[in-house]
């Protein structure tokens, strides 16, 4: 402090050494120019005397005050510059306290991490020390493994050893090979399995059908009561009654021009032959056989017969039946409550009208099984306007067998999905022949609507070719079966009542085999309704009294 005092001192004095230099210097340049002004002037030397004094003394006068302001304007700059000193010794103290408050929180933080470090190092070092102490336990543990591990090596092979001999012995006493012993045995757990599983099932299907069947009675049989239709049996011949014997010469026409220009035209055969008062047409298409027999009871009315009158009245008939298919599509539609069908699908649920399957009526087998899958999903609580729509259509493809080539099912499921019908609607329709895997309720339901309607007594008719061949492949199948002594097919095919022999056959087996012969006769023939199979297993002790 005394230093920076002393320096600000000299400096002052050397600013008023200046200022007086400058004050002296701005003297002599007036005197000399007073002189200059007045050079020739003898008269006023004495003025000019008097006048160089006085200036002096202004001079001196002017200085003096300059140095008293000089004076002071240093003692007020050794003032400030004192005040500045002591300020920047009060920001330096403050500075330098600042810096050992710093020093010593980094000397605090430093001893606080080197206590950290030496506990973490602590603790690593009791870790390793752990872990080297688990380390000599784990290899002593594994020396000890290795050694049980050879002595139960040692012990395995004893016991193979004596396994073998065992085998041996037991192969020289019972005289039979391992594999020989394995297969026998192997067998006997598969009878003992399929007895189990025999048992199990049959236990469970008595479960089951204690509460199904009554339920499922009940569905049916309210659903075929409620159903009231007629028996039909329909073929490919109709008959034409004439008005007289006479017409019969007019039909065949001069030279049976008549009739040949009738079968051309209609497709329709007609037979005229002895029967009084009547004629037969014979044609296997039932659209074609219709219109034919309107065409001749047209042409009969009105009693000209002629090739030209032949086609006027063909073309009038066939328009007619085209009405009547339209009409009839309409009526099913609209009885069954179904109101946004497409038109072309319900024309083509018309021309059923005239088309038989096994002598029973399909447009009638289609209104009757829709009725009846609509009672069966009232009473499961299903949609039945849905399940109606499903069955009406599931037979739709017979309309195109004479035209398309393929299934019925598989065609009508194409037809439905062409005219915008649901997916549940088209998948029924494909897998109600179990062409497709079925997967939803409604096919399982239309399924068992078109069993019902097709397999009910008198509904539908097979040639007698067909039924014996069919009933001769299920007497077949069940004598194939092994334990199986006679086979009888009853009840027109609609149950196999099989006779096993009691030595061979047990309770649990006969069981067994009925259920083989359904499997077999689901999977190989196709029939309406159901098939049910007997199997009898009987015993009998006689003895005679003498």
């Amino acid at each position: 402090m005394t230093n920076e005092t002393e320096g600000v001192t000299v400096s002052g004095a050397d600013a008023l050494l200046v200022i007086g230099l400058v004050a002296l210097a701005l003297a002599c340049g007036a005197f000399v120019v007073v002189l200059r002004r007045f050079p020739g002037r003898g008269a006023g030397a004495g003025q000019a005397g008097q006048l160089t004094g006085q200036a002096q003394a202004e001079a001196q006068a002017q200085a003096e005050e300059i140095r008293v302001r000089a004076r002071a304007d240093a003692d007020h700059i050794l003032g400030r510059a004192a005040e500045a000193a002591e300020q920047t010794a009060q920001q330096a103290a403050e500075g330098r306290r600042e810096v050992e408050d710093e020093i010593r929180a980094v000397k605090d933080e430093i001893r606080q991490l080197r206590g950290d470090l030496e506990r973490r190092e602590q603790r690593i070092g009791e870790r390793e020390r752990r872990l080297d102490d688990e380390s000599r336990r784990l290899e002593a543990r594994g020396q000890a493994l290795e050694q049980r591990g050879t002595e139960l090596e040692g012990r395995a092979m004893t016991l193979a050893e004596a396994g073998a001999r065992a085998a041996k012995e037991l192969e020289r006493v019972a005289s039979l090979t391992a594999e020989q012993a394995k297969a026998e045995l192997v067998a006997t757990m598969e009878n003992q399995a399929k007895r189990e599983a025999a048992v199990s099932i049959r236990d469970i299907e008595a479960t089951a059908r204690s509460e199904a069947d009554k339920r499922a009675r009940k569905i049916v049989t309210l659903a075929i009561q409620r159903v009231a239709v007629e028996q039909t049996s329909e073929s490919v011949v109709s008959v034409m009654h004439l008005p007289g014997d006479e017409m019969k010469g007019r039909i065949i026409g001069r030279e049976g021009r008549n009739i040949r220009a009738f079968e051309s035209v209609t497709g329709v055969n007609l037979i005229i032959d002895d029967t009084p008062e009547a004629v037969l047409l014979s044609c296997f298409d039932p659209v074609r056989r219709e219109i034919g027999r309107l065409t001749l009871e047209r042409l009969v009315s009105d009693g000209r017969i002629h090739p030209q009158r032949i086609e006027e009245s063909y073309e009038r008939g066939k328009a007619e039946i085209e009405q009547i298919c339209q009409r009839a599509g309409e009526d099913a539609v609209a009885g069954l409550g179904i109101t946004d069908m497409h038109p072309e699908l319900v024309s083509l649920l018309g021309r059923l009208r005239y088309r038989t399957s096994y002598g029973q009526n399909v447009l009638i087998h289609l209104i009757e099984s829709a009725n009846i899958a609509g009672m069966m999903a009232s009473e499961l609580g299903l949609d039945p306007v849905l399940l109606r729509r499903c069955t009406v259509l599931h037979d739709i493809g017979k309309a195109l067998t004479h035209e398309v080539e393929g299934s019925h099912a598989l065609i009508g499921a194409e037809i439905a999905r062409k005219y915008g019908e649901s997916d549940d609607v088209v998948h029924a329709i494909e897998a109600h022949h179990n062409e497709v895997e079925v997967r939803t309720v409604e096919a399982v339901l239309t399924q068992a609507a078109d069993a019902i309607s097709g397999g009910r007594p008198g509904a539908r008719r097979e040639s007698l070719e067909m039924y014996v061949r069919r009933l001769e492949r299920l007497e077949q199948i069940a004598a194939k079966q092994e334990g199986v002594e006679k086979v009888f097919a009853m009840q027109a095919g609609r149950e196999i009542r099989v006779m096993v022999r009691p030595e061979q056959v047990d309770d649990v087996q006969a069981q067994v085999i009925a259920r083989d012969i359904a499997k077999q006769v689901e999977e190989e023939l196709t029939y309406p309704g159901q098939i049910r199979v007997t199997v009898v297993r009987e015993s009998r002790a006689t003895e005679f009294a003498r």
